[in-house]
């Protein structure tokens, strides 16, 4: 299978400093692994999308758009459960 082209989003690089460190390894190495593999068994399409897919690592995921004809992925990472604790908060506290 081709290798593929990562290209990261402004907000991921910052959304990646965000995560705890004992973690970004994991991730980083879930990422890179997709350069040779787009859509390996735990990969999840995402609903109204024609191009866009997630993986886990533990409570983090990454969400991914693959471009086949252009070989460019654009990548998103966002932590769900830290934002969904958050909002829980938020609204306990008004």
């Amino acid at each position: 299978m081709a290798s593929y082209e990562i290209q990261w989003k402004h907000s991921a690089e910052k959304d990646l400093r965000g995560i705890d460190r004992q973690y970004i390894a994991r991730i980083l190495e879930a990422i890179e692994s997709l350069s040779e593999n787009p859509f390996p068994p735990q990969h999840r399409k995402l609903h109204g999308s024609e191009s866009s897919y997630r993986i886990r690592r533990g409570d983090y995921r990454v969400i991914y758009q693959v471009n086949l004809k252009k070989s460019l992925w654009l990548f998103i990472t966002f932590d769900i459960e830290k934002m969904l604790i958050e909002s829980d908060v938020n609204l306990q506290s008004s």
